[in-house]
């Protein structure tokens, strides 16, 4: 029976065979999903690292936006409305009265988890 790959079995041995057959099979199948986990967790890992370089991009426009309106707010109260002040005084302005503007004193909020923040290293157009 050996030559032939034949074994006799009694019914106890043959549940012990087939017990060990299923722990190996479940064991596989614990190796191929650990596998697939891993697989994902790094895909989830680099779409997560990529996305964190657009959320900064946003951020630093956010910021632009900011400061770009603040400066325009600037200019509106100590170059134009003065001038608009002087059409006042000499009796040529609107009866409709300049909406009040104020400055924006927001800024985008700086994140602060260790794998959000770049080392100085990194190269600034590495690409994903």
């Amino acid at each position: 029976g050996v030559r032939d790959c034949l074994l006799l079995a009694t019914p106890t041995t043959l549940i012990a065979v087939l017990r060990a057959v299923a722990y190996g099979w479940r064991q596989d199948k614990i190796a191929e999903s650990a596998q697939a986990i891993s697989k994902i967790g790094s895909e989830l890992y680099e779409r997560l690292s990529v996305f964190a370089d657009h959320f900064s991009g946003v951020g630093k426009g956010l910021d632009r936006a900011i400061e770009t309106y603040n400066r325009a707010a600037g200019s509106l109260e100590s170059r134009i409305l003065p001038a608009a002040r002087r059409f006042t005084e000499l009796g040529a302005a609107s009866k409709k009265e300049i909406s009040p503007i104020s400055l924006v004193e927001r800024s985008s909020r700086t994140l602060q988890a260790p794998e959000l923040v770049h080392d100085q290293g990194r190269a600034k157009n590495e690409k994903r």
